[in-house]
């Protein structure tokens, strides 16, 4: 267990370290296993990576390996995410009890078991249930999950210590309470607890009635509810991913959006780094090519997953949305998406407006355009402007709206609507790099 990372432990002469269901443990576990010895070889197993471990070995940082092929005749676990229903769960519970079989009813809490128990004695008579948490004494759980094993009990009410390492053969119903409070791979592990045998298993994951759920929860259901194949932990952990980002590869944060850099930004550093330090580089510099201007206007730029449900098709978009510069380009995508989906919604059409200002404002040099309701603040790449004496011109023309303060351009203006802050940032982008352009020119 955890306990090999204590400091009172040695290894005389550590080669190799498995580490199995890798979600349960933290970074800093990790660090500290790395530690031990700088030359062991690790392998580590899970049905459902963390994002962090997931973006390592997509990046090239870990070698990955996946095992999608399931055991023969295992079938398909049925899922079912609705609000908590009294008739739906009798029935469940029913069905196994009579077809001989066993069921599981998952509580986030400890609290909630003396209310499910009430539930089951009052509304499923007909069942035994046995209930299991870990702040019971280490004996009488024991005790309790043996009889459950054996077939004593037809139903058994616990907390999320079901979550791995249970091997049941006969309990093929999964029923759980408040789905809306675990998260993604603790679903999907929890859910595995059935469906380990030639027996059709189902799972019911239960919301709270009439409870309107987190974005985030709510996303959360939805792919466990989509994802009925075998063998689908990799897509779930990639799902993951999309949600609740790749954190940080360097530091503690296990999950988190590449704020900064934006995320293809940060996938071609990270790509490029890997690269270097692999054929013997151990500088991994970005030449100066190589950024990327961060628009900042406070308005929706997305694809919308109702718009391009499928989240594969909508990665590739943003990626060829990336690589697109000048009008026609853009005009020629947007056709694209049309055809494919029908008419773009609004944050569509915002997001094109904004790739070309970052268009523009890559060819101005400006690194960095913040937009509000009064004007923009505008930052230059490594703090230089390419035409000092066509910025002097820019500012007197602006007749005192605008100024530099903290090496940063101050244009004050009055957007009260959106619309207005785009034409205007792009406006204030495009003379900035007309000017860089008139001084390539004049050098020509």
């Amino acid at each position: 267990t955890h306990a090999v990372l204590s400091d009172q432990v040695r290894f005389q002469n550590l080669g190799l370290l498995v580490i199995d269901e890798e979600q349960r443990f933290g970074v800093g576990h990790k660090e500290k296993l790395k530690q031990l010895r700088s030359d062991v070889h690790v392998l580590t197993l899970t049905a459902t990576p963390i994002p962090r471990t997931l973006q390592l070995s997509l990046t090239g940082v870990r070698d990955l390996s996946i095992i999608g092929t399931p055991p023969i005749d295992r079938l398909a676990i049925r899922t079912y995410v609705s609000e908590f229903d009294t008739i739906t769960l009798r029935e469940a519970l029913l069905r196994e009890h009579y077809r001989g079989g066993q069921s599981f009813f998952v509580v986030p809490r400890i609290q909630d078991i003396p209310d499910m128990e009430a539930f089951l004695r009052e509304h499923v008579p007909e069942v035994s249930v046995v209930v299991g948490h870990g702040q019971m004494p280490a004996g009488e759980l024991d005790d309790k999950m043996n009889a459950f094993y054996d077939g004593k009990y037809d139903v058994l009410l616990a907390t999320t210590i079901v979550e791995s390492g249970l091997d049941i053969p006969t309990a093929n119903t999964m029923i759980i309470y408040r789905a809306d409070m675990f998260g993604l791979s603790q679903l999907y592990q929890i859910r595995g607890r059935v469906g380990r045998s030639k027996t059709r298993a189902f799972a019911y994951l239960t919301t709270k009635p009439r409870a309107k759920l987190t974005p985030t929860a709510e996303k959360r259901l939805r792919v466990l509810g989509s994802l009925d194949s075998l063998g689908a932990g990799f897509t779930l952990a990639s799902q993951d991913l999309d949600i609740r980002g790749a954190g940080n590869l360097l530091g503690e944060e296990q999950s988190g959006q590449m704020r900064d850099v934006g995320y293809e930004l940060y996938q071609q550093m990270l790509e490029d780094a890997i690269a270097k330090i692999r054929s013997g580089e151990t500088e991994a510099n970005l030449d100066n090519d190589q950024w990327a201007p961060q628009i900042n206007l406070g308005v929706s730029v997305l694809i919308p997953a109702a718009y391009v449900p499928d989240l594969d098709v909508r990665l590739g978009l943003y990626r060829r949305l990336s690589s697109l510069a000048t009008k026609v380009e853009l005009e020629g995508f947007a056709a694209e998406l049309i055809d494919r989906f029908g008419p773009l919604p609004k944050e569509v059409n915002t997001l094109m407006l904004i790739v070309r200002i970052k268009a523009m404002c890559r060819k101005a040099g400006i690194a960095k355009l913040d937009g509000g309701p009064k004007g923009a603040t505008i930052q230059f790449h490594n703090d230089k402007f390419a035409s000092p004496g066509g910025l002097v011109a820019f500012l007197e023309d602006q007749r005192g709206l605008a100024k530099i303060r903290d090496n940063k351009v101050v244009v004050r203006r009055d957007w009260s609507r959106t619309s207005d802050k785009i034409k205007g940032a792009f406006a204030i982008a495009k003379d900035l790099a007309a000017l860089v352009a008139a001084k390539g020119k004049r050098k020509a």
